[in-house]
């Protein structure tokens, strides 16, 4: 289907990409796939259909909206009867006009908002219908909620006011309040902010942090309405307000959020732009968050109504080397060109420097996209060109050293419609179909998701080193660069695996460890000889049998000459087959391979073990932390003091002092665990999974170590490990234990 809405392609945080189109999202999510040897780029790909009913607009009862809707259309002012008849807001379904079907845009919250800590969507169909979903069972999308709904049911009964101080309106019948009653919320754009976190105290006088998000709603009249949503979101339940802002902008066209921390307070804004021209930040007062911050006044970025529409807004937060401090890059599309304002805050105040990059494009800017990494900005025009950006300080303010991106030489001729980078930075996809050939436009029109690599392997390593996240999920983009590298070559670069080690020695970090396991992983599936076969294809042998073979049976003169022959080709496929056998010689060859590999075995082995004994430390700290004497926990504690003390060879003074006080505090007791169809002991002797003396065999939780003894469990996104669900028996502290990502790849667990 063909792409749809203004930005029709969108990067989240968890490396998941959707593109608008005309019947769906298309969600494509990028795997780094330990478990495959192919150097391709794995990508999972999901959807979320388009609701198949129109959206209708709440403006009032239903009976009396149908009999305006009819008078309108007949009315004999032809200013209103057109105006009314034209509008798609007021007839989504269209009529004899073809249906509004497809997406108009679609935003990513950030990272950890859905019950598993993944991204949450927000998507806006082309007849304004405004909803959230989340991917919670992997394969499937599911809708939590429809924003639309919900505000126009406030809306109506607030009587269609935002304030009670304004004065009495006009009756529906009026066509002007009509138009009122629909523009206000008919949305335009949509962005989340980032994460706030708030203290909530408890009714035993306890506080506990609270995470909660914010989305913005940009309506047709100007007007701005603020969701608060309490983390993790789970649908209508977890809404805590909804304030309305009135911006005072007209004909807006696209919003963003101004986030920018001074002096260790976190200060927010909305950037709205107008299709006029103008650009402006508003403040956000909201009192029910905590430690929230803004603005005392809008600020003003661009004010000439120059009708030079803004398409696309980016902020971008920076650390200026000259004024040693933190900023704000806000960059905007206005046609053709890209305007740029970088705000700072100092002694002073708030200090403003603006400015228009020109000469970039020669058809308007289609997509806008920012890698907040390092600050470069990527545009696109529809005739297939990219550029790049780069910002570079100066004493003042700061430049742009732009360069262009040819994509007709690596794709040919080709159209652009949208572009976005990855959160790293290691890829830029984009939206392409057929360009001119020989002047002429292509018959049909195929839309693709292209993707380019803005990175190459050396920077990509360099990046996963000195890496502040240190998360292997969070940079799925660059640990697939470096898969492919490892893939192709054979064999971990000298460079990398000596930087590594040092860190290891340096440090001691567990993500170190973690991505040494992903290296050597990747390294074994490399050094694997590719099947012949496809794995899942049947085989199509023939095990019928010749009549004529079978006992018993008489045979005629055609049967006897058809066995001949094919006792003949048999006789040559089996001379065939002596000949290829491996002579002694290629066997001895192939002894070092096989020994190469069980040697990386063996490392990967000894890494994981590592990883898993760092887990159990902190398994047994909770436990230490949250239980009192000779406290019965699920945690099978015994069990893994005892796997931890096992090994001669491994000696942590930290462990056998943690293991000595709860040891001391368990007084002799072990409390095991049960075969629950048996009743028999369940013995602590693998850490993945527990057998009983009567064979029964349970897998293990790699997060707290208790057996799974239930049909349904949790895997991690790549299949490495399994987790049992929470219970509501369990105390808050195991919850938050069964929260945690996977310990050997991060990965969240489904």
């Amino acid at each position: 289907h063909g792409v749809s809405g203004l930005e029709p392609l969108a990067w989240s945080e968890d490396h998941r990409v959707s593109v608008s189109t005309s019947r769906s999202i298309a969600v494509l999510e990028q795997l780094s796939d330990v478990h495959s040897g192919g150097q391709e780029m794995v990508i999972h790909r999901t959807a979320v259909p388009a609701p198949s009913a129109a959206c209708h607009l709440k403006v009032g009862p239903k009976k009396e909206v149908a009999e305006c809707k009819e008078k309108f259309a007949n009315s004999v002012d032809p200013t209103v009867s057109q105006a009314f008849m034209l509008d798609r807001v007021f007839n989504p379904e269209g009529k004899s006009l073809s249906p509004l079907r497809g997406f108009k845009y679609s935003s990513w919250s950030p990272l950890g908002c859905d019950a598993n800590g993944r991204c949450l969507l927000a998507a806006l169909t082309m007849d304004n219908r405004l909803t959230i979903h989340a991917n919670l069972n992997r394969l499937q999308w599911v809708q939590l909620v429809d924003l639309t709904e919900i505000y126009g049911e406030r809306l109506a009964e607030a009587s269609y006011k935002l304030s009670k101080a304004d004065s009495a309106r006009g009756e529906l019948g009026d066509f002007p309040e009509f138009q009122r009653r629909y523009s206000m919320q008919t949305p335009v754009r949509m962005e989340w902010s980032g994460i706030c976190t708030t203290q909530q105290v408890k009714h035993n006088n306890e506080c506990r942090d609270v995470g909660s998000v914010l989305l913005a709603v940009l309506f047709e009249n100007g007007n701005i309405a603020v969701w608060q949503f309490q983390l993790p979101f789970l649908g209508r339940e977890s809404i805590t307000s909804c304030n309305t802002i009135e911006s005072g902008i007209n004909s807006p066209s696209v919003l963003a959020w101004w986030e920018y921390e001074h002096s260790n307070r976190k200060m927010s804004g909305l950037i709205v732009g107008s299709d006029f021209g103008p650009v402006k930040i508003l403040p956000v007062n909201l009192k029910a968050v905590k430690g929230y911050f803004t603005l005392r006044q809008p600020v003003v970025l661009w004010q000439e109504m120059d009708q030079l529409p803004v398409h696309s807004i980016k902020c971008i937060p920076l650390y200026h080397p000259y004024q040693k401090c933190s900023c704000s890059l806000v960059v905007a599309a206005r046609g053709a060109y890209v305007f740029w304002c970088l705000l700072l805050i100092s002694k002073a105040g708030l200090n403003i420097h603006n400015s228009h990059v020109t000469g970039l494009h020669s058809l308007p800017i289609v997509s806008m996209t920012a890698d907040k990494q390092n600050g470069t900005v990527y545009t696109c025009s529809n005739d297939g060109k990219v550029r790049q950006l780069i910002p570079i300080f100066t004493d003042v303010a700061l430049k742009f050293e732009h360069q262009l991106i040819k994509l007709s030489e690596v794709f040919g001729s080709v159209r652009t419609h949208g572009i976005a980078v990855s959160p790293c930075g290691a890829y830029l996809a984009v939206i392409t179909t057929e360009g001119m050939t020989n002047g002429l436009h292509p018959v049909n029109k195929n839309y693709q998701v292209q993707f380019v690599t803005l990175k190459t392997f050396e920077e990509a390593a360099a990046q996963l080193l000195e890496s502040s996240v240190q998360n292997l999920f969070r940079q799925v983009d660059l640990t697939d660069l470096v898969r492919w590298k490892i893939l192709k070559d054979k064999h971990i670069p000298q460079f990398l695996q000596e930087a590594l080690d040092k860190k290891i020695e340096s440090c001691g970090s567990t993500y170190f460890w973690r991505l040494k396991l992903f290296l050597l992983r990747i390294l074994y599936q490399s050094m694997q000889k590719a099947p012949s076969e496809v794995v899942w294809r049947p085989s199509h042998e023939d095990t019928k049998i010749l009549i004529s073979d079978s006992p018993g049976m008489g045979s005629t003169e055609e049967d006897q000459e058809e066995g001949t022959s094919k006792q003949a080709n048999k006789q040559s496929l089996d001379d065939t087959a002596e000949d290829s056998v491996p002579q002694p010689s290629d066997a001895g060859g192939r002894e070092p391979m096989e020994e190469k590999l069980l040697e990386i075995q063996a490392h990967i082995e000894a890494v994981e073990m590592h990883l898993t004994r760092e887990h159990m430390k902190r398994v047994l700290g909770e436990v230490y932390l949250h239980t009192w004497i000779t406290e019965n926990t699920s945690i099978p504690t015994r069990g893994v003091c005892d796997f931890l003390m096992a090994d001669d060879g491994y000696d942590d003074r930290t462990a056998r002092v943690l293991i000595g006080h709860i040891l001391k505090k368990m007084n002799k007791q072990t409390f095991p665990e049960h075969c629950s169809l048996c009743k028999e002991i369940l013995p602590f002797t693998d850490r993945k999974q527990a057998v009983c003396s009567n064979g029964h065999i349970w897998l293990r939780c790699f997060l707290t170590y208790q057996s799974c003894q239930s049909l349904v469990y949790r895997r991690c996104l790549l299949h490495d490990s399994i987790a049992r669900h929470p219970t509501p028996e369990d105390p808050e502290w195991i919850k938050r234990l069964l929260q945690g990502p996977c310990t050997f790849c991060d990965s969240p667990v489904f």
